[in-house]
């Protein structure tokens, strides 16, 4: 814990927003990660409670809710989704988005994913979901709760451009962007450019500082921790702590 403290620390001092995915966290977890200056956590539902045991068998969906409910008394902003294509039928994926809808506020984020298939997983050969269902998901998504981003997340290397764009016009209004979504690829950066200028899609613009006093600040913050680096005796810590 104490390094990923020094992490939210050292990335909030950029200027950037913070968000984490660790899996359960306890009370006392959420509070650190709040004090450090986290702004998001991850935490995903995945499916719905019934068909949640067909899936997932290390923690339950309770667990689940209960690391939801440190974060958001904890301060931070929940970012909380699920997966579909999971073999699921409809019913399980209005669960899924019923169970988000009635956290007691709705996330800030709510990341969509289809299932990217791996080899040699027990979903392998799991049958894919038809496109306009996800499309239908996304829809409901931004029905029932109006006011988050509503993110279109894995698997979007193997939609088509038609694809994307039917989810952007049912409702999703963000996507994750880079080479890499966690262990599954992303579409090239390029290619989400020229998409979005294709459908007239504008991002999101955020204040920031500017170049000189950004780079001024950051050889600063990388000589002070150079003049802190620990000696080759103070290379391990207390993992329980």
């Amino acid at each position: 814990m104490p390094y990923l403290l020094d992490m939210v620390r050292g990335v909030k001092s950029l200027g950037l927003e913070t968000c984490m995915t660790l899996g359960m966290l306890n009370k006392d977890q959420a509070e650190s990660l709040a004090e450090a200056g986290l702004d998001y956590y991850n935490h995903n539902l995945d499916t719905s409670r019934e068909n949640y045991g067909n899936i997932i068998t290390t923690r339950t969906y309770d667990d689940r809710l209960d690391t939801l409910a440190h974060v958001r008394d904890a301060g931070m902003k929940v970012c909380s989704g699920g997966i579909v294509g999971l073999g699921e039928d409809k019913r399980d994926r209005a669960g899924l988005l019923m169970e988000l809808a009635n956290l007691p506020r709705h996330p800030e984020s709510v990341p969509i994913n289809m299932l990217v298939k791996v080899k040699g997983t027990p979903l392998e050969n799991v049958e894919d979901l038809d496109a306009f269902d996800f499309v239908r998901t996304i829809a409901v998504a931004r029905i029932m709760m109006p006011a988050s981003a509503v993110r279109l997340s894995a698997g979007r290397e193997k939609m088509n451009e038609q694809m994307q764009a039917l989810c952007f016009m049912a409702g999703a209004n963000s996507i994750f962007y880079g080479c890499k979504l966690l262990t599954t690829p992303n579409p090239d950066e390029d290619e989400d450019m020229q998409l979005f200028r294709k459908l007239g899609i504008n991002r999101q613009e955020r204040v920031q500082k500017p170049d000189q006093v950004q780079e001024s600040e950051l050889i600063d913050q990388v000589a002070e921790r150079v003049a802190a680096r620990p000696s080759k005796d103070d290379m391990f810590y207390d993992a329980s702590l």
